[in-house]
């Protein structure tokens, strides 16, 4: 069984080798910058990943040319096949596009998605904090009582963080319906 935490790195390598070929070391730096400093990414997932992608023929090894030496680095680059897969996965937009941990992955690759997709999983991702933010704020008014200090500071921070998020996807939102290709807020 395929996990979610796997289908959400095979989406990140393919997304970055779509970009074009590189080797394990600089694809796992690119990777833990794309997906952001608390998903660590160890070589001991990279690789299994990278065995798996390459058996159903998604990504080619060959020999880096521009190392010489006794042992050859190992470069890692999309197929037509691979190209074809990623270009399935982008066009997607389904919940575990806008959910907690796939969004920051797809977000990443948002220039490679198409308009109307970006827009369904701005929307999703939009809606889906919105009612977790109404379920927090139900709740903590029921036990604001029984809350100590700490844990009510705690709740009012993910509050804020959550109203912020939806502040930020409002204006993502509206900068996509107004200029598709430039997806930064307009001043």
């Amino acid at each position: 069984m395929v996990t979610r935490r796997a289908h959400l790195l095979e989406f990140a390598v393919l997304g970055l080798l779509h970009e074009g070929p590189t080797h394990g070391y600089d694809l796992r730096r690119r990777l833990n910058t794309a997906l952001g400093p608390f998903r660590a990414l160890s070589y001991g997932t990279l690789y299994p990943a990278l065995t798996s992608l390459r058996e159903r023929e998604l990504i080619a090894e060959a020999p880096d040319p521009a190392r010489t030496g006794k042992r050859p680095r190992v470069v890692y680059e999309l197929t037509a096949t691979g190209k074809e897969h990623f270009a399935d996965l982008v066009a997607r937009a389904d919940a575990s596009a806008y959910d907690d941990d796939g969004f920051d992955v797809r977000f990443a690759f948002f220039a490679r998605t198409e308009h109307d997709v970006r827009l369904r999983i701005l929307e999703g991702r939009r809606s889906r904090l919105e009612e977790n933010l109404e379920r927090v704020r139900e709740r903590s008014v029921r036990q604001r009582e029984r809350m100590d200090a700490y844990t009510a500071a705690l709740q009012r921070h993910g509050e804020e963080t959550a109203e912020r998020e939806v502040r930020w996807l409002g204006e993502l939102i509206d900068a996509e319906r107004r200029h598709p290709t430039d997806p930064g807020p307009q001043p």
